[in-house]
């Protein structure tokens, strides 16, 4: 399972709907996410809790470490793909509005053929869902 910024976020803070994404993620045997994901979350918790971004990184990698969730790097494949994302589902083309971190998530989940942990209603626009 590749699992974006966004269930990262909303598992570390609680968000409603946190619990139901834990359960789906303890239910894989092996999951992953990128470093766009990692930088994506970090930023997104020091916004919410107003931290310092150090400490909201050591919160994302404390998760990812306890969560058993591996970064994968993002490759030559993966650009190529979420350029295509783009095209096909990103903002002011599609209804599902994919930003950049979006379009990555949506290409590292094609490109490793596992499905996708997100949050939120864009990704089920697409042919992930």
């Amino acid at each position: 399972m590749f699992v974006d910024a966004s269930a990262i976020v909303a598992i570390i803070t609680l968000e409603p709907g946190h619990e139901s994404l834990a359960a789906r993620l303890d239910r894989v045997a092996q999951s992953v996410t990128s470093p766009l994901a990692v930088y994506e979350a970090a930023l997104a918790i020091a916004r919410i809790h107003q931290r310092d971004v150090g400490d909201a990184k050591a919160k994302v990698v404390s998760f990812l470490r306890l969560s058993e969730i591996a970064i994968i790097p993002i490759d030559e494949a993966a650009a190529f793909l979420a350029i295509d994302a783009n095209g096909r589902y990103g903002k002011g083309r599609h209804p599902a509005r994919l930003n950049l971190g979006d379009c990555f998530a949506y290409a590292m989940a094609k490109q490793h053929d596992v499905p996708l942990l997100y949050k939120g209603d864009d990704f089920s626009q697409t042919d992930l869902a």
